[in-house]
């Protein structure tokens, strides 16, 4: 073997050097050292994208149930037996005054934008939660745990929203993966900065030509989305920056954990007037949401009393993102119009797309709606997917490119301990970028494998995902790194192939006949799990091509040096 080079050069840390010099290093070293967490976050921020899609996948039953309540529904109009929205926000009224008469709050979601599915109340309990009862559409009777019948319990897609935003971890995780966008902003700004030229570069890819190639990959995807890159990075931060720069909040609220619900609550509804402790019956509320309905254009999502039983209560009508417009505006909110339960009064109203608090509140909204991709409908869902799987590239390749550059020449930035840290960098670059993949396509597979009955299933299947990255992290660290990384892509694409096979052996179901009945959530989950299978089947015959190719070399190498010696 030929004898490393250590690369001893004055110059190679941030204080020495030109600016872009100094770019360079934050560029190099914010970028690795982030780049394994902004590789999780960016790759389950993509699946989240197709939450609801992953969570009707993952939620099999309900198929057969909707199917049924839809057939139910439309006989029961057909024979004059559909409970009216009226008849609906009467029951769950009477439901909230039988059962929680002193509740602060009652908020009753009548129908779904369509004027049917299910009839819902919540409520705060003693210890400020959120509580929940649905009733029978039928009767207004409250039905029991069990009435849905063998439901799986999953997170389904909304394990990959809180791993993005939080890392299942709550504050703390909200703050590591704060710190890690500004690293993120801090590594595309030097990026840009480091690479004279960057757009050149874009349009220069050299294959099979080692560090060259990864290199040309990285500024490849970099370039080509760096204004999603950018986009996401801030509009991820500035969504949080309440946690994130709480001193506005506590100057005026205090240091309470309520302050910030406060807060927000009179955000949202300035001007809450306290109870006023004479007594009033709640009126009928059909007609304030008939009223509401007309004022905002939408249809009515919730209804929620103020106070209930207080001449000072109030009565607030929420709508449904569901007009021919929702998809054009960037903001989220939905329209509300606020009454006086006592004089019917129009005490507030907020259009659709609109904000209390002002432009800072409506540029946040906006923020939020950016992030969260909730415009644009499915054209801008597979334009976000296909960008976020361009960052994700963009933190693996750097990655990468990091180990491929010291194969050749030794830096020697960590003294004797350098091969040493390589050598665990090298581990989990294939932990993360493999073995995170295994990891989430696992989590589906628990989804089919583990039992109904399993008593906190949900927390089973998380178990699932963590235990599978674990185990490709310690493989990623004891095998030698071509091994792992053929390996786990072999594993990755094995499970991604066989995930139709799966859910046709458990649940008899297959995306033919998904497609056949128009069931393009379930089907498309399916077939992008094949997607990412055969690109891992490709990844594999070129890290078995290049396997054969060094053993080659090393093969040749053994036999020169032995026709030298003899």
């Amino acid at each position: 073997m030929g004898k490393t080079v250590i690369d001893r050069r004055p110059g190679s840390g941030a204080g020495r050097g030109g600016f872009r010099q100094a770019q360079a290093w934050l560029h190099t070293w914010c970028g690795l050292w982030f780049s394994w967490l902004l590789y999780a976050v960016f790759l389950t921020g993509t699946l989240a994208v197709f939450q609801e899609a992953i969570g009707h996948w993952m939620t099999p039953e309900h198929h057969a149930e909707e199917a049924a309540h839809e057939a139910e529904q439309a006989a029961a109009e057909a024979a004059g037996l559909a409970s009216s929205r009226g008849q609906r926000l009467a029951w769950g009224a009477a439901f909230m005054e039988k059962h929680h008469q002193g509740a602060e709050m009652w908020e009753i979601w009548p129908t779904d934008a369509k004027g049917g599915g299910e009839l819902k109340v919540y409520w705060f309990d003693q210890q400020r939660q959120y509580a929940d009862a649905e009733l029978d559409t039928r009767t207004g009777e409250p039905l029991d745990e069990h009435h849905h019948g063998a439901m799986r319990a999953t997170m389904g897609g909304e394990h990959f929203v809180h791993f993005h935003y939080e890392l299942h971890a709550g504050q703390a995780g909200l703050w590591v993966v704060g710190v890690a966008g500004m690293a993120m902003l801090v590594a595309l700004i030097s990026g840009v900065v480091t690479h004279k030229r960057i757009f050149q570069d874009f349009f220069t890819f050299r294959t099979r030509k080692g560090q060259r190639s990864w290199l040309d990959a990285h500024n490849a995807v970099a370039v080509l989305t760096l204004p999603f890159q950018l986009m996401i990075a801030y509009t991820g931060i500035a969504i949080s920056a309440m946690s994130f720069m709480p001193v506005g909040i506590w100057s005026q609220y205090g240091t309470a954990p309520a302050a910030r619900q406060t807060f927000a609550a009179e955000l949202g509804e300035p001007g809450k007037p306290p109870r006023s402790g004479q007594a009033m019956v709640v009126p009928d509320l059909e007609p304030f949401a008939a009223r509401g309905q007309a004022l905002i254009g939408q249809p009515v999502r919730a209804v929620v009393v103020d106070h209930p039983g207080d001449a000072a209560a109030r009565v607030g009508i929420y709508g449904w993102n569901s007009d021919a417009n929702a998809d054009k505006r960037l903001s989220p909110n939905t329209g509300m119009a606020m009454f006086s339960a006592a004089s019917g009064e129009l005490l507030q109203l907020r259009m659709p797309g609109q904000a209390e608090g002002g432009g800072a509140s409506l540029a946040q909204s906006v923020m939020g709606g950016l992030h969260m991709v909730k415009f644009g409908g499915w054209v801008m869902k597979w334009l976000y997917f296909v960008c976020g799987l361009a960052g994700a590239a963009m933190m693996a390749t750097g990655a990468i490119l990091f180990v491929v550059k010291r194969r050749s020449k030794h830096m020697g930035e960590f003294g004797s301990a350098t091969a040493a840290v390589y050598r665990l960098i090298e581990g989990l670059n294939v932990a993360v970028v493999a073995g995170l993949g295994v990891a989430c396509i696992s989590y589906l597979w628990a989804n089919r494998l583990l039992p109904l009955e399993l008593p906190q299933r949900a927390q089973w299947e998380l178990g699932v995902f963590f235990g599978l990255w674990l185990a490709a992290l310690l493989h990623g660290l004891l095998r030698a790194p071509a091994k792992a990384w053929l390996e786990q892509m072999a594993l990755l694409a094995a499970l991604c192939l066989l995930l139709p096979v799966l859910n046709a052996v458990t649940v008899g179901d297959h995306w033919p006949a998904q497609l056949l009945r128009g069931d393009w959530e379930s089907a498309g989950v399916e077939l992008v799990a094949w997607a990412f299978g055969l690109a891992a089947v490709w990844a594999c015959r070129v890290l078995w091509r290049r396997r054969a190719l060094v053993a080659g070399n090393e093969a040749s190498s053994a036999a020169n040096n032995v026709q030298v010696g003899a």
